[in-house]
């Protein structure tokens, strides 16, 4: 699959269906080569999506090359975010540098706790790369966040902080997780069949998902998918 293409092709879906939104976030393997090409590519094509974007780090993702290029276009690497009056978006960076699993550095938990307690009373997003959670497939679940125990104990203490996101996946998810929601969004490019015991791809076209967050802290989500057959995956691969 040519991922330029898919990801091209999504941003058109999402251009086509007229929607207004507030925030455009990229949950992370925005790149998988480490160049700057592949960045570039990423900022040229979001950029004709009039909205802000903010964005994570995944396990693919080269920082440096991340960082510089995104702010070189006007992408900020801003990880704490008000939307309105009633919710924040708080980003986390969960990469461990050259392999496929998550940690969050006790600099990031920390980090976490200050800004929750500075904004106690704002309902609150969580978005990390990597899921938290089991996701029901056995070889992705080897590369999950290695430490959830310790967001779970930062997070017990902000009742208002009950919905997270991640990518990492290449699958929608939406699962309870110690009373809390969690979503995963599909990839623009492969897909990753669910509940699987080895690698397996998926036949599902590439997506996006929704988030509509309400002013009484509820979140409505929905999860849209290319109506195409164009983007066709190689069934044989043995990895990715």
């Amino acid at each position: 699959m040519n991922t330029w293409s898919s990801f091209d092709a999504v941003l058109d879906a999402i251009a086509a269906q007229q929607r207004d939104y507030d925030l455009i976030i990229a949950t992370g393997d925005l790149a998988q080569d480490h160049t700057v090409e592949a960045y570039q590519h990423f900022v040229a094509g979001i950029a004709r999506l009039p909205k802000p974007c903010v964005w994570l780090p995944g396990n693919h993702d080269f920082q440096p090359a991340m960082v510089d290029t995104l702010a070189q276009a006007g992408i900020a690497a801003d990880k704490h975010v008000l939307l309105g009056e009633h919710w924040q978006l708080v980003l986390l960076d969960s990469q461990v540098f050259g392999v496929p699993h998550g940690m969050l550095s006790d600099y990031q938990l920390e980090w976490l706790d200050r800004t929750l307690r500075q904004f106690p009373d704002s309902y609150t997003l969580v978005l990390l790369h990597h899921h938290p959670l089991a996701s029901g497939c056995t070889w992705l679940d080897q590369h999950s966040l290695r430490n959830p125990h310790q967001l779970d104990a930062v997070l017990q203490n902000f009742p208002l902080a009950r919905h997270l996101v991640c990518g990492h996946i290449h699958q929608e998810l939406d699962l309870d997780w110690h009373g809390r929601r969690v979503l995963a969004s599909p990839s623009t490019c492969v897909q990753f069949k669910p509940h699987c015991t080895n690698f397996t791809i998926d036949t599902v076209a590439p997506g996006w998902r929704w988030l509509t967050l309400q002013a009484d802290g509820t979140l409505h989500t929905e999860v849209n998918r290319l109506q195409s057959d164009l983007f066709r995956p190689d069934l044989d691969s043995e990895g990715y």
